[in-house]
């Protein structure tokens, strides 16, 4: 086990659309099969974090959420976010913490 702190990626989302948060919760976990989350509600904001690269599609967004959205859409609900953020093309947001890090 190593002593060197994880470097986490990922977004910091405003708390005041509980459907939001829980559908992008969902959809991070179904895109990122395999990866520990580490989530932290914080009333206000929750966290949502993972080690170097983290990925959300809009289709695993709109099935969580029940309805189709755009990734743009998430922009108010982001407060801020860790690592570099990126759109791959309409379908997909990517976090990571180096280039070398997408996938």
């Amino acid at each position: 086990m190593s002593d060197e702190p994880k470097q986490l990626v990922g977004p910091v989302v405003r708390g005041f659309d509980p459907d939001i948060v829980d559908a992008l919760e969902t959809a991070l976990e179904k895109d990122n099969p395999g990866v520990e989350l580490f989530i932290e509600d914080r009333a206000g904001y929750v966290r949502i974090h993972a080690p170097r690269y983290l990925r959300v599609t809009r289709a695993s967004l709109s099935e969580a959420l029940g309805r189709p959205i755009s990734l743009p859409e998430l922009e108010p609900a982001i407060a801020s976010f860790a690592g570099r953020m990126n759109y791959v093309g309409d379908d997909e947001l990517v976090w990571f913490l180096e280039r070398g890090d997408t996938q």
